[in-house]
This record gives C-alpha cells, structure tokens and sequence, in this order.
C-alpha cells in the first residue's frame, strides 16, 4: 500500500498546487496529508478506490480559508477568483480526470450536486476568460477567419490592424477605455513589440519524439532553466507521455517545476 500512495503522490502535488494556487502551499498540503495517514491521524476509507481516498484525504487537510495568494500567473489568479468548491470541481474533472461519481466521493457530495458545481465553474471561467481583442494580420483573408474564430470563443474583436503603426495607434484610442485589451498577432514580422503591445510571452515548443523512453536528459536540461511545462496529448490524462513527465520529475527531484 505505501507504494501504491507514493506513485500517487505527483498527481496529488499537481492537483494541490492547482487548488491552492501556491507551490509552496500544494506541497506543504501534500505532506501534510501524507504525515497524516503515515501517522495515524488519517486514515483511507477502506470502500474508496485508493485514488479517491487519497484526494478526499487531501480535502480534509485542506484549509482554503487560510489559503495564501497564488503564486501570481494568469492560470493561477483566475482560478483563485472561483469560489472553493467550484474549483475543486473543475479541477478534479478536467485536470484529474475524474468522472463525476468519484470527484463527488472526494468532495463528499451527491453526484448531482457536483454537476451542477462544474457546470456553475466552468461558467464563472468562461467570464474570466472574455476579452476585448484586438487583431493584428495584414492577410484580409486570415483576419476575418481570425476574427471570426475569436468571437465564436466567446471574445469581443474590437479590431483587425494590418501594421504595427495602426496596431498602437487603434490600441492608443481603445486604450482609454476601462476594460481590458489583448492583443493577438500571429507573425512579429512588422507588428513586433512596441507601446501599448502586451509583453512578449517566452515560450519554446519541444518535440519529444516519442513517450517511451523517455529522453530523461532533455527533460532533465528543461527542468534546469524553465519552471512550467505543459504537455500536449490526445485523449489521455493519466498513464500517457503527461504522467511519464510528471513521474520523472518526482523521481528526479525536479520539485520546482
């Protein structure tokens, strides 16, 4: 059994760092739980499938009302602005793929209930989400399917700029409005970076090539100079190239990523 708790032990770190929106404070909880249940205090409800105990133990530990401020990005400060319970919701369904019977084990509610929690979370992120946009393509083709696609995701476009020069100046103008402007561009080409842009993400896409084995050198050289990685898949959450990532990390010690 101990075995078994400890190969759960890295989707518990990234479910707790997720629900309280700290690091520090999702590994403090996951050992926390763990010296419970190693000490007696806690104990696994014997009828639970050992994963669903594990989180309902979890849950029990969980104090979200001293919980800290999140660490500070955007994923983590939208999350933190749902309520407890519907974020416990949306995560156990759409990061830990639980069905809904289970995630209402953990949570210690009915199935039905829960439903209805997912359903009112992910709408309080659909509204988080919405932007005023405004769209940089010089290509009138491309900008339209752009603008097109923008708004059937539940954004408003509130303009296409071909230039860089129009970009500022129709972002000088929206500007002076109160709610928030994202600006999308596809290529830097002439758009670049200039007043009134939204600072340059750095990102870098990695091609692993295949899932087993795993290159544990490259990943290794990753976890030394990035902080967040995320994996991209079909159809699979739990047993895929994700949990190869996440169980090297755990077994490399790769704890600050």
């Amino acid at each position: 059994m101990p075995k078994q708790i400890a190969r759960q032990a890295p989707y518990l770190r990234r479910y707790a760092r997720a629900l309280t929106g700290s690091q520090n404070e999702g590994d403090t909880l996951v050992q926390a739980a763990m010296e419970g249940l190693l000490g007696g205090a806690l104990s696994l409800e014997p009828q639970l499938p050992l994963r669903v105990g594990l989180y309902r133990v979890l849950h029990q530990v969980w104090n979200w009302e001293g919980s800290q401020d999140g660490d500070g990005s955007v994923a983590d400060q939208r999350l933190q602005g749902i309520s407890p319970t519907r974020r416990a919701a949306l995560l156990l369904a759409g990061m830990e793929g639980f069905g809904a019977e289970e995630a209402a084990l953990v949570l210690q509610i009915e199935p039905s209930v829960f439903k209805a929690t997912l359903a009112e979370a992910e709408h309080d992120l659909d509204q988080q989400l919405a932007s005023r946009v405004l769209i940089i393509e010089d290509e009138p083709i491309i900008a339209l399917d752009l603008t097109r696609l923008v708004r059937e995701l539940g954004h408003d476009v509130v303009g296409a700029a071909a230039t860089r020069e129009e970009a500022v100046e129709m972002a000088r103008i929206l500007g002076r409005l109160p709610a928030r402007l994202d600006i999308w561009g596809i290529e830097a080409g002439d758009v670049g970076q200039g007043p009134g842009l939204s600072p340059e993400v750095e990102a870098a896409v990695v091609d692993a090539r295949f899932i087993k084995p795993l290159d544990e050198g490259l990943l290794a050289g990753l976890a030394d100079n990035i902080k967040k990685i995320v994996t991209l898949e079909e159809g699979v959450l739990e047993g895929g190239f994700g949990s190869g990532v996440l169980e090297f990390m755990e077994k490399a010690r790769k704890y600050g990523v």
